[in-house]
């Protein structure tokens, strides 16, 4: 046996969440439940010797390569893994890592990419009125809010909230695509960052508010950032400066046909609902 990471890629959308809770579906539960299968974890152990994650995701949000690290016999690749998970979790990459890595403390960059529905001009009668973004007000407010702050406004965590974001937008059509990177994240921060450069880009916030939401006084309730809908945010990168993953071809192609039927799923539900939705005009 010897350290071995992973990297996992999940559709979060059936999950609540990567880490184990009690009496909910997790995806670190699906990636236990594989190992016991495989007998690589002990039916008695409550976790693998060896075992961390690069991070927690919240409910509903994807990853692209959530990593794991765990004492693995020679013969567990990515395919071997895959035997045993449930096909919306899909391990694809591996790397030997040395006795003393630890995925969480020792993953040096985290990037996120959120995908936010924020047309330029409502395209339909019943579009609502604020979910006109203007690009120059977003981007500005994503400006204000990369660098070192303490946003201790942006997340529920009480404690270790300074943070060094970088935020990075395009425009795809009717999608800003945010790519957030730091160190480390406090929780819920990239969905609240979301959140409140969307309202600043739809004119419901002043620009302004970023100020306020980084001063050291504490918003009042009725100021509080809620965060954006976690479905549209997907973990796409850990950097690890020490590990060089090697991809399993088979593993990969098993995941991409994953993603794949959701992309044709999700395509199909929006022809149903548009045909609903254009009969009711």
């Amino acid at each position: 046996m010897s350290l071995r990471a992973f990297r996992i890629a999940y559709d979060g959308t059936n999950y609540y969440g990567f880490q184990r809770q009690p009496d909910v579906s997790t995806v670190e539960d699906a990636i236990f439940d594989a190992l016991r299968a495989l007998e690589v974890l002990n039916p008695s152990a409550d976790k693998p010797d060896g075992y961390a994650a690069a991070g927690r995701t919240d409910a509903g949000v994807s990853a692209l390569a959530q990593t794991i690290a765990l004492e693995a016999p020679d013969w567990l690749e990515p395919r071997a893994l895959n035997a045993e998970l449930p096909a919306d979790v899909r391990a694809w990459a591996a790397a030997d890592a040395p006795a003393e890595f630890h995925a969480t403390h020792h993953a040096s960059r985290r990037t996120y990419t959120y995908h936010l529905y924020a047309p330029t001009e409502a395209p339909l009668d019943s579009e609502p009125a604020d979910s006109v973004v203007d690009d120059d007000r977003f981007r500005a407010a994503c400006e204000a809010l990369s660098g070192t702050h303490d946003f201790h406004n942006l997340t529920p965590d009480d404690r270790n909230t300074e943070r060094s974001p970088s935020i990075a937008v395009r425009r795809d059509d009717d999608y800003l695509v945010l790519t957030v990177s730091a160190g480390g994240f406090a929780r819920e921060l990239v969905r609240r960052l979301v959140s409140l450069a969307r309202d600043v880009g739809t004119g419901d916030a002043p620009l302004e508010k970023v100020d306020r939401a980084l001063a050291p006084e504490p918003l009042p309730g009725h100021e509080g950032i809620a965060p954006a809908p976690p479905e549209p945010l997907v973990l796409t990168d850990v950097q690890y400066p020490a590990l060089a993953f090697e991809i399993d071809e088979e593993a990969a192609a098993s995941a991409r046909a994953v993603f794949e039927r959701r992309r044709i799923d999700q395509r199909t539900g929006a022809r149903v609902a548009e045909q609903v939705a254009d009969g009711l005009r």
